[in-house]
């Protein structure tokens, strides 16, 4: 059975180094291996790439040392399951060698439409949502999933917005 909606998830990390700096090896070493893992996962819909393959060159932020991982997939379980088993999940255990800590979130979900490609500024504007607000139907954690919308909230997915509450 077809879904109607896509979970859309932003994620970033400052990296330590430029990813030509002998920091940033082991990460630069096994981003084309990670990445096509995530493209033969189940569940894998899109992910955000130039053509070089990866998204390593884009700046979206004014802090040139922040990277950005856009992906769409079915459900929320199968993004879990590609971050949290197998080689990913080893690369998640390295990642303080190559990624700063943040003290706000720094991964954001929300639902999209399905055949809905997340732009970068939508993205950015979920994760910073997120970050002032806490979890809400609008942008939400692994921790605090919010479930698929359905009848309005479904088209509103659609249409990229949040529907208000009705008081």
């Amino acid at each position: 059975m077809k879904t109607s909606c896509h979970l859309a998830q932003i994620n970033i990390g400052r990296a330590r180094a430029a990813m030509d700096d002998p920091v940033m090896a082991g990460f630069a070493a096994r981003l084309d291996e990670i990445n096509a893992l995530a493209e033969r996962s189940p569940g894998f819909v899109w992910r955000l790439k130039t053509e070089e393959g990866n998204a390593t060159a884009l700046r979206p932020y004014d802090d040139d040392c922040i990277l950005i991982n856009l992906s769409v997939w079915e459900s929320p379980q199968h993004l879990k399951d590609y971050v949290y088993r197998g080689a990913h999940a080893q690369m998640m255990r390295q990642r303080r060698e190559w990624f700063e800590r943040f003290r706000e979130p720094c991964v954001a979900l929300w639902w999209i439409a399905a055949g809905h490609i997340p732009t970068v500024r939508e993205a950015k504007e979920r994760l910073s949502y997120l970050q002032m607000n806490g979890d809400s139907a609008f942008a939400f954690s692994f921790r605090n999933l919010f479930p698929a919308p359905r009848g309005a909230r479904a088209e509103a997915a659609a249409a990229g917005r949040a529907l208000q509450e009705q008081t």
